[in-house]
């Protein structure tokens, strides 16, 4: 296994549109190699989550902890099950030392093939759906960033002295 080099905010590829994985290939070892390389980078830079286009290679592909299992997501689809939003703080290993609160729909649906080919169809709420979503973000050239409150993105180092701008706000309104 190797430790795989993350694309920083910036680079093109975190941009593109990752193209599907054919079922028929993910059996292949270069599919599995990616994988297995991929779970290692994730646990050595203490992720969440990763998406392969998150690691050079512009592929329907995302390795992340989900129900307490790491789990493998091959060509995921996410479908919104509530109009209702929750709010999280992000970060992003692509994004390296910010943070910005993002609100997503509450509760998804999500179907994907898994490392083995065979089908994944889950219903998941709160911080299970937050990082299926941010993930798959990665796959639609899409980052946090552009999803979130700008006015509470902030460095990490900030933002664990301060809290989020939301935070700050009321700690300021308190002390008038």
């Amino acid at each position: 296994m190797a430790i795989l080099k993350v694309a920083q905010l910036g680079h093109p590829i975190l941009r593109q549109v990752a193209v599907p994985i054919p079922p028929e290939q993910i059996g292949t070892p270069e599919v599995q190699q990616l994988i297995a390389d991929m779970s290692h980078t994730m646990h050595e830079y203490d992720g969440a989550g990763l998406a392969a286009p998150q690691v050079h290679v512009s592929v329907r592909l995302v390795i992340l902890d989900l129900l307490d299992e790491e789990r493998v997501l091959i060509n995921p689809i996410i479908t919104p099950l509530t109009d209702e939003l929750v709010r999280t703080v992000e970060g992003c290993l692509s994004v390296a030392k910010m943070r910005a609160a993002v609100d997503r729909p509450a509760k998804i649906r999500l179907q994907a093939l898994d490392e083995r080919g065979e089908a994944v169809d889950l219903e998941l709420e709160d911080f299970d759906a937050v990082v299926v979503q941010h993930e798959c973000d990665h796959l639609d050239g899409i980052l946090y960033v552009d999803r979130c409150d700008t006015t509470t993105l902030a460095f990490l180092d900030e933002y664990r002295r301060w809290g989020s701008l939301d935070t700050l706000a009321e700690r300021m309104a308190e002390e008038e």
